[in-house]
């Protein structure tokens, strides 16, 4: 019997952890990406993963004792911090008994996590350079599937898994659901070589994270393991905001411009973290997906991670529940290379039923989150949360 032809595109969090568990099953499949190589293109912060979501698919995955010794206990230490600069929680100072939901969920920047899996993969596992324009039923083999890129064609997939992120060329086969802009923009701001060049800053936020939240509007600081915070300044405004505002955001001034508009009434410290966060500026406005997203199953072809259900980042769940959806998803294939080939329907069928059950708690948490973050009262509940 012929082994099955299984594409994964997007070479993130969910669609690498798949191609190493399957890996291990001893499974072949390619994985496709638009980077042109792994160093392309900036792959974010920092990620805690969470006892019973990452830790434990890095374990199936073979791979705990290498996370280990790439991961940063230290890096849960949290500071909440309210408007006006009063410090409420300083895990850096002092100890917190956490709740059981919050313990053991050590940080290990984005990067980090990418190469360890990408690392432990098969070389030539990986097509780099490769963008997808989208998936079509084959025209030569029934039941089978081909992948259209720029400039080419690969033809008779018998299971297609888009790992492609918030903007998928996967999804539109299974849905006409697209991403909607979810009332946040962040304007992320970086500081590097901050034992040196930010001591003030680095002395501030500690080893962690800290957070500052109110009534509309957000501070958020992530230490980072290259020796780098990186800040997040975040307000409630329209989707136009960026463009409306009146600031140029290329321009010096433009974070003098940011708080004299919005954080005028914090903290001089609050505010300084702003201003010295000042090696370089993106704006992010933060998009999502409906949070009961469901499609009607199309054997072969599924989703996984922020391709099957984008979330803001104010649960902290995203990369761990995209590593569970590719655990999940490698058991549904495993049973169908063990047992049954002609079953890849069922067994996919099952894995997004459970998938969808996850995704929508999850997804519910964290619209809540958000909600109570950007609130007045938003540094007590997130405090309540964690002791």
């Amino acid at each position: 019997m012929a082994p099955l032809r299984i594409a994964i595109i997007g070479a993130g969090p969910a669609g690498l952890t798949l191609a190493r568990l399957l890996q291990v099953k001893g499974i072949p499949c390619t994985v496709y990406d638009l980077d042109a190589n792994p160093h392309s293109r900036d792959q974010g912060g920092t990620v805690d993963l969470h006892r019973r979501g990452g830790q434990m698919v890095i374990e199936e995955a073979g791979l705990l004792e290498e996370f280990k010794k790439l991961a940063r206990p230290e890096g849960e230490a949290t500071k909440l911090v309210k408007y006006d600069g009063m410090v409420v929680i300083d895990e850096n100072v002092q100890k917190v008994e956490r709740t059981e939901e919050h313990k053991d969920r050590p940080e290990i920047d984005r990067l980090r996590l990418r190469q360890l899996l990408l690392g432990s993969l098969t070389e030539g596992n990986i097509v780099w350079g490769k963008k997808l324009l989208g998936v079509e039923k084959s025209k030569k083999v029934d039941g089978k599937f081909d992948l259209r890129f720029d400039g080419s064609v690969e033809e008779a997939f018998d299971i297609v898994v888009g790992a492609d992120g918030a903007w998928s060329k996967v999804r539109p086969f299974l849905t006409d659901k697209n991403p909607f802009y979810s009332g946040i923009t962040a304007i992320e701001l970086w500081a590097m070589d901050v034992d040196i060049q930010h001591q003030w800053l680095s002395q501030y936020v500690g080893q962690g994270t800290m957070f500052m939240f109110d009534e509309g509007r957000a501070i958020i600081c992530q230490r980072n393991g290259n020796n780098s915070i990186r800040t997040y300044a975040a307000v409630r405004q329209q989707e136009t905001w960026l463009n409306d505002c009146g600031i140029d955001w290329s321009a010096p001034e433009a974070k003098t411009r940011l708080i004299e508009g919005y954080f005028a009434d914090c903290a001089d410290d609050l505010k300084r973290v702003i201003l010295d966060s000042n090696d370089n500026l993106i704006p992010r406005p933060m998009y999502m997906l409906p949070v009961d997203i469901k499609w009607e199953p199309k054997a072969g072809v599924t989703l996984i991670g922020d391709a099957a259900h984008l979330m803001t980042p104010f649960a902290g769940v995203g990369v761990n529940i995209a590593m569970v959806d590719a655990l999940d998803l490698s058991r549904a294939i495993t049973s169908c290379v063990d047992d049954d080939k002609e079953n890849i329907g069922a067994a996919m069928s099952a894995f997004e039923k459970e998938m969808f059950r996850r995704s929508q708690m999850f997804a519910n948490k964290t619209w809540k989150n958000m909600q109570s973050h950007f609130s007045a009262t938003g540094i007590d509940e997130r405090a309540a949360l964690i002791h």
